[in-house]
């Protein structure tokens, strides 16, 4: 049963709300704040850039976020509201580096509409009073004291029902707020109030201004000297004071984001509908205001929020594409334009469509979304893990180990790589022509298999064998000394570095040689009751040639240990418990912290941290990367050190605030790997794997990879993947900026799965829209179709009363019309259903027959259909049985009668949800998201009584997600393993409006419990930033009830389990009854699913 389900993020909100910068974390600092609705990211500016500083959730969505400075303070304070209703103050901790709460509390109202125009939340220059707008006719006051303090807060009816925007204005002696609101008589106009806290009561402000531009819904309040306000339109901008007035024309255009550049407000940057940032000065003659002036400064994404950092940089956060970091030149470019654009960060919202194709053919699905809207619409594909790009390969069985040697030692690049097998050891160099190709390093002995090769100080390079250490010149290429193993042993474990080597030969000894200028010096011996299985010495002191440590991985008592060197005393013994022996260790350094990583046999891989002076190992963590013994090798990638987990699910270990990461790499199986930095292959790695060596670079490391495929200004509103002809079809729309009516273009356009290029496309009608699509074949037709519906969108219609379904065939690369429809409204979904085509149209759903005429051709004919629906949007098939979202009447089931060919309705859910998405889990249970930010589940009920309850869809599972889904999808991220308990669990995944990608699991019973009981625990150790409520959060809310959430699970916070500080861990470990190392491991699990 599908009825437990656990939800998490794999793609975290990118859609920029709001923004504002100010001396947040510090008075000398200058912090640029971003709201990504249900994220704050706070940012330090440096001179290198934005440097990011912290990144939490919040238990809300973001309605309003405002810095302000209470009075006696040294740095801003942070405001926010939330849009159900919570809103609290934030102070940054310079001691912890946390958010502090200063403040907190509920400003709902029993009473009231909420405002159409979305919540207004301000805050008085003079900081003695916040003002909310959230009600129709009423403004509430939170009042602060002469401490900072904020004391009750009180309503006061306002007379203005639509109220455009509300600003408090600066310079007056007392607060004073300014309205823009529209009369019942569609004419807008601007008062002023000013706030009586005695009276609690507004009173008249001193000036007014009546019939304004018809589309002015912007209030930008100038600070001192000049003081009044900015009221911006679509046609004209106005400057208004109690003593002036300004006006000028502007190009139709609607305003949607303003950032003030300079402290006394003369200076604006407006951003625009179509993306365009435009300069408005104040010109004034000491502080009397003579007139207003624009200029277009150039192109940038279409901003939802404009901040101006500091030295012509700005920040410009938008909701329909990439934020960006811009700067504003002095000059323009050729192209007239006085922006550049410095940085790009990605937005995959609004998601509005996506499909979950595996390209590679790996076995693991890539998501591809339709992102972005108006100009900045985009393909994006995401995938997760971390992928080689092949540069060359070559086909080697049974490679037995990887290393990369350099000619000197004072060379950047590496020129040999030592390849060793069973019985012999080849060494291969890159050519004149770039091509690796075989060589000799006539000091090595080629006859045997290497156990370990280093490129050594002085020129040397270092060759261990089962038998002797040879030390070679990388030179000559001559052998200059050699250390052979004492009779009757033979070395079977090996390690150097450039100036030292640690060798096991068998029945416990333990050899340290020191590497001189063509000697090689037996510093020291040790015998060890057990057998050495792994060992490791690698600088990661001051000193890069010398290390003071060794690790050791013991058989028997199977542990790790730390020797010093160069006396090899034993300074810590760490037992690992189990059966099962460690085959690789590894010291290394990420982000400052020292670590030890030791693999097991078994796929597992555990993790301590190191304290460099006293040897010490803590805080150790267990996580499972695969079923297969790994080994472990450090790489570098951009100037940070990584590790390569090779096993059969190879994985690159790196480290990101502090806290060590997993990224799975995009690879079947890898047995070993080395870095091989050569000129003509700089930055890669080589890597064997099933019978062949590959040499390629790396991606960027980071879980998530996101790939733009730009539109050339096009909106994708639909996708779908067709395997067989190796293509995508989207549903496309463009629009004209030249014409005033802004009109529209849609189009079906082909692409190549491969390389992303259109290469057909067909246009639609005038007013005709693509409305769904879909990949399918019909019962006895061996072809397959691109089926298409559409509907034509007339401007005097409410609802379409006119479609089209269009079959498509794919010939030669080309889209062919086979057969068109014409239907009586909007097709909004097709799917394939027993060989025939199931059409959702306005309220009815009618399935279509796919018939052989006499001349050959096809037609669709119409074979029995169901009314009953206020608009039937989403619809999902499964056997007999179709699913229906409807616009306002939740989710009912139907069924398909061969013996009578007709659809009957068998069951509803009775509650009034607006839906977004449906999905069907498992034949009794089918998932929902409505308009709310909700997500609900409603199981079949077969086995009731009545013929009224079997007729009723039961609600078992109800969750606040707060993201719109625009879309469910089966399938998966990852790959999956069958032998893992995670390659079990099914998975769906869903898109949403804020860029959001996450994951649906269903979980068994037991499963589902433990995981409850460790949620509860977490609640308890970790509050919610501002101190909102993670229950209230994920209840589900719509107008008419608030009940808690049930039977869904919220995968952020408990994988936000692995991030805790160890002392928090044991708080949930000894709630829990369960010891951290086994909760890190299910929770590491769990974190597998995306």
């Amino acid at each position: 049963m599908s009825i437990w389900n656990y939800v998490v993020t794999a793609h975290k909100p990118t859609n920029v709300t709001h923004s504002c910068v100010g001396n947040f974390t510090s008075p000398q600092e200058l912090n640029l704040i971003i709201a990504k609705c249900t994220r704050i990211e706070i940012h330090m500016l440096t001179p290198q850039g934005l440097q990011p500083m912290l990144d939490v959730p919040l238990y809300g969505r973001i309605a309003t976020l405002e810095l302000f400075r209470p009075h006696g303070e040294v740095q801003d304070f942070l405001f926010i509201s939330t849009e159900r209703y919570k809103f609290c103050v934030l102070q940054w901790d310079l001691e912890t580096s946390e958010l502090v709460t200063r403040a907190m509390g509920d400003v709902s109202d029993r009473i009231g509409r909420p405002t159409d125009n979305g919540q207004i939340g301000i805050i008085d220059p003079d900081c003695r009073l916040i003002g909310l707008h959230l009600y129709d006719g009423l403004f509430k006051v939170i009042p602060f004291d002469n401490k900072g303090q904020l004391k009750e807060a009180f309503n006061i009816r306002l007379e203005e029902l639509q109220v455009l925007d509300i600003k408090f204005l600066y310079g007056c002696s007392r607060p004073t707020v300014v309205v823009l609101y529209q009369d019942n008589k569609d004419a807008r106009h601007v008062k002023t109030y000013e706030i009586s806290l005695k009276d609690k009561d507004f009173v008249e402000g001193p000036w007014s201004q009546n019939n304004l531009d018809n589309g002015a819904d912007l209030l930008i309040p100038v600070p001192p000297p000049l003081c009044g306000v900015i009221i911006v339109g679509e046609e004209t901008i106005v400057y208004c004071s109690a003593t002036a007035f300004k006006a000028i024309p502007i190009r139709p255009s609607i305003t949607r984001a303003y950032g003030r550049i300079d402290a006394d407000g003369s200076r604006y940057l407006l951003g625009d509908h179509a993306g365009l940032l435009h300069l408005l000065v104040i010109t004034h003659e000491k502080e009397k205001v003579t007139g207003l002036k624009i200029e277009l400064l150039g192109e940038t994404s279409i901003a939802s929020s404009l901040s101006y950092l500091d030295n012509a940089f700005v920040y410009v956060g938008s909701s329909y594409g990439d934020s960006q970091l811009i700067k504003l030149n002095r000059q323009p470019d050729s192209k007239g334009s006085y922006v550049e654009v410095l940085e790009r960060y990605v937005n995959l919202g609004p998601i509005v469509d996506f499909c979950v194709v595996d390209l590679e053919r790996q076995g693991q699905g890539q998501v591809v979304t339709c992102s972005g809207a108006y100009k900045d619409g985009s393909l994006r594909i995401v995938r997760n893990g971390i992928g080689i790009n092949e540069q060359a390969s070559v086909e080697l069985e049974g490679i037995k180990g990887m290393w990369s040697l350099r000619s000197s030692t004072d060379d950047v690049y590496d020129t040999f790589l030592v390849v060793s097998f069973i019985s012999e050891t080849r060494i291969l160099a890159m050519n004149l022509e770039d091509e690796l190709e075989e060589t000799e390093i006539e000091g090595f002995d080629s006859q045997v298999q290497t156990l370990f090769c280093q490129s050594a100080v002085h020129n040397q390079l270092v060759q261990v064998t089962s038998s002797s250490v040879r030390l070679v010149s990388s030179v000559s290429r001559e052998l200059r000394n050699e250390w052979k193993a004492p009779a009757g042993y033979s070395i079977n474990v090996a390690t150097a570095n450039a100036s030292q080597i640690l060798l096991a030969t068998g029945g416990g000894h333990l050899v340290y040689l020191e590497v001189g200028d063509g000697v090689l010096n037996e510093a020291k011996h040790a015998q060890l009751e057990y057998e050495i299985s792994c060992l490791y010495l690698s600088p990661i002191g001051e000193n890069p040639n010398y290390s003071q440590l060794a690790a050791v991985g013991m058989w028997t008592d199977i542990s790790v240990r730390i020797f010093s060197l160069p006396d090899l005393n034993l300074i810590t013994k760490e037992q690992l418990g189990g059966e099962i022996i460690p085959r690789s260790v590894l010291l290394c350094t990420f982000e400052g912290i020292s670590y030890l990583l030791c693999a097991l046999g078994d796929g597992y891989l555990l993790n301590f941290i190191l304290n460099m002076s006293s040897g010490e190992l803590t805080d150790r963590k267990k996580v499972s990367l695969g079923t297969q013994p790994i080994t472990l090798r450090t790489f570098s990638s951009k100037n940070a050190t990584h590790v390569f987990a090779a096993s059969d699910r190879p994985t690159v270990i790196y480290s990101s605030n502090k806290k060590l990461l997993y990224s799975n790499v995009n690879l079947k199986e890898v047995s070993h790997m080395c870095p091989f930095n050569s000129a003509a292959f700089p930055d890669s790695l080589a890597i064997a794997k099933e019978g062949e060596l590959t040499i390629g670079t790396i991606d960027d490391i980071q879980k998530l990879h996101i790939r733009t495929i730009p539109l050339g200004g096009e909106q994708a509103r639909r996708i779908c993947h067709q395997e067989q002809t190796r293509s995508f079809a989207v549903c496309s729309l463009k629009f004209s900026q030249s014409s005033p009516e802004e009109s529209e273009m849609h189009f079906i356009r082909l692409l190549d799965d491969q390389t992303f290029e259109f290469v057909s496309t067909y246009a639609l009608d005038t007013y005709e829209c693509g409305c769904s699509i879909l990949s399918c074949s019909f019962s006895d037709d061996a072809n397959v179709y691109y089926c298409v519906g559409t509907a034509y969108v007339l401007p005097e219609e409410n609802e379409p009363t006119k479609g089209r379904i269009l079959v498509f065939a794919v010939e030669d690369g080309k889209l062919q019309l086979i057969a068109e429809k014409e239907t009586k409204g909007a097709v909004y979904s097709l799917n394939s259903f027993n060989g025939k085509l199931l059409a959702a149209i306005n309220q009815k759903i009618q399935l279509y027959k796919w018939m052989l005429r006499d001349d050959g051709t096809h037609e669709l004919q119409s074979e029995c259909g169901h009314h009953g629906h206020i608009l039937a949007l989403y619809v999902q098939t499964r056997g007999d049985f179709i699913i229906v979202g409807d616009l306002m009447k939740s989710i009912s089931l139907l069924i398909y009668k061969h013996e009578e060919g007709a659809i009957e309705e068998r069951a509803r859910d009775y509650n009034a949800n607006w839906m977004s998405a449906v999905e069907i889990l498992d034949d009794d249970i089918y998932l929902g998201a409505e308009n709310n930010f909700n997500i609900f589940t409603v199981r079949k009920n077969s086995e009731g009584a009545t013929d009224e309850e079997r007729a009723r869809l039961e609600v078992v599972g109800e969750y606040h997600l707060g993201e719109f889904i625009n879309r469910f999808r089966h399938g998966s991220l990852v790959m999956r393993l069958p032998d893992s308990e995670v390659g079990q669990i099914p998975t769906f995944i869903f898109g949403t409006v804020n860029g959001v990608i996450g994951v649906v699991a269903s979980l068994r019973h037991e499963h589902y419990l433990f995981l409850e009981k460790l949620q509860t625990s977490m609640r308890k150790v970790i509050k919610g930033v501002g101190g909102l409520s993670h229950e209230h959060w994920r209840s589900f809310y719509n107008e008419k009830k608030t009940v808690d959430a049930r039977n869904f699970l919220d995968g952020d916070l408990i994988e936000s389990f692995l991030d805790l500080s160890r002392a928090r861990m044991e708080e949930v470990s000894r709630q829990m009854a369960v010891p951290v190392e086994e909760l890190s491991k299910r929770v590491e699990e769990l974190t597998r699913l995306h």
